[in-house]
C-alpha cells in the first residue's frame, strides 16, 4: 500500500508513465518536500573531507581504525555507517590498492545490504517502493550492457564476502534501476560529492523548462519550486544540463534515459539560435561552415573527457577556443563550455587571474541562457567570489557571492548552512 506525501500526488503523466503533481499552490522558493536518501555512497575522492555518514565538511574527521580510509565527524555517525562500512572495510584492507570497484558498484551494494535489513517500507518510499524504479535494461547497446557487466564483476570481487548477491538477472535490473534514478549529490559548487537513491523522487519526471530543482542537505534532497505552482501542475526537473542546444539535450536523454523531451521549449527550439551563435561578420557565415565548426566542437568536448595532464587539457581549450572563435560568438555555448573548462583547469593550477578571466566571460550569457535560480549559475558567482577573495578584491567578493545566494536562497532555501557559510563570509569581512 503507496503512502502519501502532503501537497502532492502519484498520477499518470501523459506520454510519460508515472509522474508526480501538486495538489495545492507553491510559491517560489517553497519546499515541496525532503526525501531521506534510501541508500548513499560517498566519493572516494572526497574521503577524509566529508564524513561518510551525513556528508558534513569539516577538519575535524575521525578516521577507522580499522581500514583507515573512512572519516566519520564522531562516534556516532561512525556507528550509524558501520552496517554499510563493514562491507568495504575489511576489503579495503585485504585488497589494498588494488580495490577500485566503481561508485555504482559500491551503491548497488548497499542497496541490497540495506534491502535485507529494511523489513518495512522505507520513510522514502511513501510513494514508490525501490524495486518499483523505471529499468531500461531491454534498451541498453552493447557497450552499456558491457559496462554494466564489469561493475558486476566488481560488485562479485569486492563484496561477494560480505553480501548476499542475487542472481545475474536480478543485478542487471537494480544495476539499471539505480543507474536511471540515482542522483548526483553535489556541493555549492556543484562538485561531485556522491551518489544516492530517492525511490519517491524517481516519480519526477524530466522537462527543459523544471517546474522544480532538487539540492542537497547532507545527504538528503530537497525539491523546491523555481516557477509559481497551482494545483495540478506537475513537478518537473532536468535530468541534464540544459545550457545546449535541443539536438544535444535530445542526444543526452537518448543516450542516457531512453527518451527524447518534448516540452515547449524542445518544440520551439526558442534559445538555439541565442545558443549557437556566430560571430559577427562583413559577409554572412556559410551554413556548411558553422556546421562543421559544430562538429569540431563537439568533438572536442568528448576528447576532453580522455583527462590528459592539466597543462595539456588548458592547451586543448584555448587552442579549440581559437579554432571555434573564428565562427562563433562568445556567448556560444560550445565557446562557454570551453571557458568553463578552462576556468576549472586554472583554478586546479591555481592561476586565480586565469580563472576569473574566464568566469567573468561566463556570466553575462549564463544568465540569459540558463532558466531562472539555475545552479549553475550560482556556482559560476560563488567560484569567482572565492577568488576575488584570494586576491584581496573585497567589493568584487562580496557582490559575487550575494549575487550567488540571490539564487542559492530559492534553490536550497534561506535556512540552509551554505547560505549561513555565506553570510558569515561577508560579515567576517
Amino acid at each position: 500500500m503507496t503512502g502519501s506525501i502532503e501537497g502532492l500526488e502519484r498520477f499518470d503523466s501523459p506520454g510519460k508513465g508515472r509522474g508526480l503533481r501538486v495538489t495545492r499552490p507553491f510559491k517560489v522558493g517553497e519546499l515541496l518536500f525532503s526525501c531521506p536518501a534510501y541508500s548513499h555512497v560517498l566519493s572516494v575522492k572526497e574521503r577524509g573531507c566529508y564524513c561518510e555518514f551525513c556528508f558534513t565538511r569539516t577538519q575535524h574527521l575521525a578516521r577507522c581504525g580499522k581500514c583507515k580510509k573512512a572519516f566519520y565527524c564522531n562516534v556516532k555517525c561512525q556507528k550509524g555507517d558501520w552496517a554499510m562500512h563493514k562491507l568495504e572495510c575489511s576489503a579495503m584492507v585485504a585488497f589494498g590498492e588494488n580495490w577500485c570497484p566503481s561508485e555504482l558498484s559500491r551503491l548497488v551494494a548497499r542497496i541490497l545490504a540495506k534491502k535485507k535489513m529494511q523489513k518495512e517500507r522505507c520513510i522514502c518510499e511513501k510513494m514508490l517502493l525501490i524495486g518499483e524504479m523505471q529499468s531500461h535494461t531491454e534498451d541498453e547497446d552493447n557497450e552499456k550492457r558491457e559496462m554494466t557487466e564489469a561493475d558486476i564483476a566488481g560488485l562479485h570481487r569486492f563484496y561477494s564476502k560480505h553480501l548476499d548477491v542475487p542472481d545475474h538477472k536480478e543485478l542487471l535490473t537494480l544495476f539499471s534501476q539505480v543507474a536511471c534514478n540515482g542522483f548526483t549529490i553535489e556541493d555549492d559548487e556543484l562538485s561531485h560529492l556522491g551518489t544516492a537513491v530517492y525511490p519517491d523522487m524517481a516519480l519526477i519526471n524530466h522537462s527543459c523548462l523544471p517546474s522544480v530543482i532538487v539540492t542537497f542537505k547532507g545527504t538528503s534532497a530537497e525539491v523546491r519550486a523555481v516557477q509559481d505552482m497551482k494545483p495540478g501542475d506537475e513537478v518537473l526537473i532536468s535530468y541534464i544540463d540544459l545550457l545546449y542546444p535541443t539536438d544535444d539535450r535530445n542526444n543526452r536523454l537518448r543516450e542516457s534515459y531512453y527518451f527524447i523531451c518534448d516540452c515547449q521549449e524542445c518544440k520551439s527550439k526558442s534559445k538555439d539560435k541565442a545558443k549557437l551563435k556566430v560571430r559577427k561578420q562583413r559577409d554572412s557565415i556559410e551554413p556548411d561552415v558553422i556546421n562543421n565548426m559544430v562538429r569540431y566542437a563537439r568533438k572536442t568536448i568528448r576528447d576532453l573527457d580522455s583527462v590528459p595532464p592539466p597543462s595539456e587539457l588548458l592547451e586543448m581549450c584555448e587552442q579549440s577556443l581559437e579554432e571555434m572563435g573564428a565562427v562563433f560568438d562568445d556567448s556560444n555555448v560550445y565557446m562557454l563550455h570551453m571557458m568553463y573548462q578552462a576556468m576549472g583547469i586554472c583554478m586546479y593550477m591555481q592561476d586565480l587571474d586565469g580563472a576569473i578571466r574566464y568566469g567573468e566571460k561566463l556570466l553575462k550569457p549564463y544568465s540569459h541562457l540558463y532558466p531562472p535560480y539555475s545552479l549553475n549559475v550560482s556556482s559560476v558567482y560563488l567560484k569567482l567570489g572565492r577568488l576575488y577573495l584570494g586576491l584581496e578584491r573585497q567589493s568584487a567578493c562580496t557582490s559575487a557571492v550575494k549575487k550567488a545566494m540571490a539564487i542559492m536562497e530559492v534553490a536550497h532555501g534561506k535556512d540552509h548552512f551554505y547560505i549561513e557559510e555565506l553570510r558569515k563570509m561577508i560579515a567576517q569581512k
